[in-house]
């Protein structure tokens, strides 16, 4: 464990075994450094916040600060961390709030790239990779393995399935499908994440299973919930996961193939 004398460790604070607190960082008394964690310099780490082990923190990040809620009125919220993600600068992540379950919670394995925003109960997946200057906003559900383009901005309440893509500059203010393209500054679902799919070794025939069943969910007949339950049949584990999807409870409507 090494601290730089500059540093501000508050009594309480506990740190794992390797980690290293650059210059100007202050670490609060509720604050659980796992091992190897890399604080860089001048980042904030405050309120009842664990990080996982082999994070990076790179300098002027804040994280676990109160939420950016007017209805928060101090309550003991939590921020939790996994392992290995890397964390760049001026990239906020708050805490939790009561009527949010209390816990905002980031995955393993992610990349939040210069000045992204992860809102308070937030619940964000293992891999997600969250470009420049992007917001995720408030109780949000990103799932593993999801990429969210600079600039980008998420809805509260909004899900968005496993290995979706949502496009830089997009708004996105309904439910997305897992392994969804999204595109447009209003955020509209133009097809399926051939790219991130193919990148993660899918089978030709599972990613032709989810185009056939892309063009009955925009060409059949029926409201769009009724279309995509009627997938739950299919002989497809990822077209299945749609009808999954789409049948648990939300908060918002569904970004729909145009």
């Amino acid at each position: 464990m090494a601290i730089h004398p500059t540093a501000l460790v508050e009594p309480g604070a506990r740190i794992g075994e390797g980690a290293h607190i650059g210059p100007f960082c202050t670490v609060g008394p509720e604050v659980v450094l796992g091992e190897g964690v890399e604080l860089k310099s001048h980042v904030v780490v405050a309120g009842d916040t664990e990080i996982g082990a082999g994070t990076v923190v790179f300098p002027f990040a804040v994280l676990g600060e109160v939420p950016q809620d007017l209805k928060y009125a101090g309550e003991r919220t939590r921020l939790r961390i996994g392992p290995m993600n890397r964390i760049r600068e001026h990239v906020t992540m708050n805490l939790g709030t009561a009527g949010g379950g209390g816990e905002t919670r980031v995955g393993a394995g992610g990349l939040f790239m210069a000045g992204c925003h992860v809102a308070h109960d937030a619940q964000v997946g293992d891999r997600v990779v969250v470009a420049n200057c992007a917001a995720v906003a408030g109780h949000c559900i990103i799932g593993d393995d999801v990429v969210i383009g600079g600039l980008a901005g998420i809805h509260q309440w909004v899900r968005i399935g496993r290995g979706a893509m949502i496009g830089a500059l997009a708004m996105v203010t309904h439910d997305v499908l897992p392994h969804g393209l999204v595109q447009g500054p209003r955020g509209e679902l133009d097809g399926l994440n051939l790219v991130g799919l193919k990148r993660r070794g899918v089978a030709r025939d599972e990613i032709s299973a989810l185009r056939h069943a892309y063009q009955a969910l925009r060409d059949g007949e029926g409201a769009f919930q009724e279309r995509a339950r009627g997938l739950g049949a299919s002989g497809s584990a990822l077209v299945r996961e749609w009808a999954e999807f789409v049948a648990a409870a939300t908060d918002r409507q569904f970004l729909t193939p145009r």
